[in-house]
């Protein structure tokens, strides 16, 4: 990222065109920008209607303006909005405009954000949780966003991080009293109480939030099986759409497709792969590996079989692999409905009709309920908060293993705890994950 005395500006509506398009700056260089645009400075905080023009005086657009001195904006910068129409030729005209103003340069990913963090607009979990309601594709998926955005987690990890610097500093004037003795055991215990208490909340927190995390990636679902069951026409009949090309040849996937479907909220994506089969063709037994592959790290196996082939192949589900479910296709050109049809893991279906398909997906929805559990009402729902929240247990568990062991000792194992928790919502140096996350969001954001 680039110095924040500079100012930046960028598009933070949607792609162009559009009906309108939002276009925003941020820095100590905004009221000059504004006033350079709108030939005046308007009221904080109202919008007003201005005709913007470039440095020549030439008009670009008719546009609405608004200004939000610092710190109470955004960014916590002085920050300005112009909502111009959307079209590329508008916008590209603007971008010149503001271009051509000394000290004004366009924004970075996630840079807007970023400076919202460093000036105490947001923490850390709060701007994650930014990023994971923008990139929300299902409802249950922007709950979740939603309450990190609110900074439920950062909350709870400000109160924790505050009751550690509570007992460590009991810890710290036993330290001082060391001399006396009954004034060191007083203030040490009601310490390790809080320790205990504390280390108890916290796992009982993880242990809660075991599948928040699953529902911010979503659920794979791979469609596998030998060629010519009709993998390709499900996928598209449960994406609702031609996603996939259907045709009468064995060996027409060659490659991996995916189709990402939203199921009662839940979100699954849906792989259709090559039909597993000895071949010679070495473009087909890349298509075969990748199937086997996707198949094997994926969180559930749809295994198609041709419900007319009694020799078909039905792998079982095993401790390693995902669970198997077997669905026989084209039902609809059999009389006799296959064994074991409509017993747990295995669907009669035909895939052209439709037959069963409601059935399946029904039984699909089941399963990412169960499979998600209740994650999105969860406080964890990234890697990085449960490493941290396992780094200030284990911390915690060694300060209570300590007591025995010196004053000294058990201090320092609190101060490793509090650092821990000051990372997870960055009110300690994280200047090593600052990058990486703000990397991760879009431009004008």
């Amino acid at each position: 990222m680039h110095s924040p005395d500079q100012t930046i500006f960028a598009l933070s509506s949607g792609r162009a065109p559009s009906a309108i398009a939002i276009i925003r700056v941020s820095g100590p260089q905004t009221r000059l920008a504004i006033e350079r645009l709108c030939g005046k400075l308007p009221a904080p905080r109202l919008a007003q209607f201005a005709t913007l023009r470039d440095l020549d005086g030439s008009a670009i657009d008719e546009s609405v303006a608004l200004w939000f001195p610092g710190p109470h904006s955004a960014t916590g910068e002085d920050v300005a909005e112009f909502q111009v129409h959307g079209g590329r030729a508008v916008i590209a005209a603007m971008f010149d405009a503001l271009s051509a103003i000394d000290g004004l340069r366009p924004a970075e990913p996630g840079e807007f954000t970023r400076r919202a963090f460093e000036n105490g607009k947001l923490d850390l979990t709060e701007a994650e949780g930014l990023d994971d309601l923008i990139h929300a594709d299902t409802d249950r998926q922007r709950r979740q966003a939603l309450r990190h955005l609110k900074g439920l987690l950062g909350a709870k990890a400000e109160s924790w991080r505050q009751q550690i610097i509570e007992a460590s500093a009991l810890i710290e004037a036993g330290i001082d009293f060391s001399d006396e003795g009954d004034v060191s055991a007083e203030l040490v215990a009601p310490a390790l109480r809080k320790i205990a208490a504390l280390k108890s909340e916290i796992e009982e927190t993880l242990a809660a939030s075991a599948q928040s995390e699953r529902l911010r990636e979503g659920l794979t679902v791979a469609i596998a099986g030998p060629p010519n069951a009709g993998k390709s026409t499900l996928l598209n009949r449960l994406a609702r759409r031609e996603a996939a090309i259907v045709s009468p040849h064995a060996g027409t996937t060659r490659d991996v497709i995916e189709v990402h479907l939203d199921l009662d909220g839940y979100p699954v994506t849906l792989i259709d792969t090559a039909g597993v089969r000895d071949t010679h063709d070495p473009v087909e037994q890349e298509g075969v590996r990748r199937a086997r592959d996707r198949a094997r790290t994926s969180d559930l196996v749809l295994w198609l079989v041709d419900a007319n082939d009694r020799n078909a192949p039905t792998p079982q589900s095993d401790g390693d692999h995902a669970p198997v479910w077997i669905v026989r296709n084209k039902v609809d050109l059999v009389a006799v409905k296959g064994e074991g049809a409509g017993a747990t893991g295995r669907f009669d279906v035909s895939a052209s009709r439709g037959d069963g398909v409601p059935e399946l997906i029904a039984a699909l929805v089941i399963y990412a309920r169960d499979y998600f559990g209740s994650g999105e009402m969860a406080l964890v729902s990234r890697a990085r908060h449960r490493t941290l929240l396992r780094e200030t247990v284990a911390a915690l568990g060694r300060a209570g293993r300590s007591a025995d062991k010196g004053d000294e000792l058990l201090a320092e194992e609190l101060r490793i705890a509090i650092h821990s928790l000051g990372r997870l919502t960055g009110r300690v140096d994280v200047e090593d994950i600052l990058d990486v996350i703000f990397r991760e969001f879009c431009i004008g954001k």
